[in-house]
């Protein structure tokens, strides 16, 4: 007996069996960065460590995040560990000495107001 069409096609589809891999999560985190969508970047980038804690891409974007949402202290530590991953890539080091020069200047501003 055949199934009429219609219901085939209304069928549940079946759910994945594993959740993104930590470089989907990656690209979901970047896609949802460029829209601004900061809290979710971070979540998706932070599920992306915690899938690969040796993800350095992941690490990097994860610390503009938090640089975006304003925690320097946990930005420093994340591109700093993307760095020991891996230290000759130069697009975490720019963002990295970017950080720091933009960090430098708002802990003088601070100093500066006490």
């Amino acid at each position: 007996m055949m199934l009429p069409l219609f219901l085939l096609l209304l069928a549940p589809l079946p759910a994945p069996d594993r959740e993104p891999s930590s470089s989907q999560q990656v690209e979901f985190g970047i896609d949802v960065a460029q829209k601004g969508l900061w809290q979710e970047a971070r979540f998706r980038f932070e599920k992306a460590v915690e899938l690969d804690p040796d993800n350095a891409p992941a690490l990097n974007n994860l610390a503009i995040a938090l640089e975006q949402q304003g925690e320097f202290d946990k930005a420093r530590g994340a591109y700093e560990k993307a760095l020991q991953l891996k230290p000759n890539d130069l697009y975490i080091q720019q963002n990295y000495d970017l950080f720091r020069e933009a960090d430098d200047k708002r802990n003088r501003k601070t100093k500066r107001r006490r």
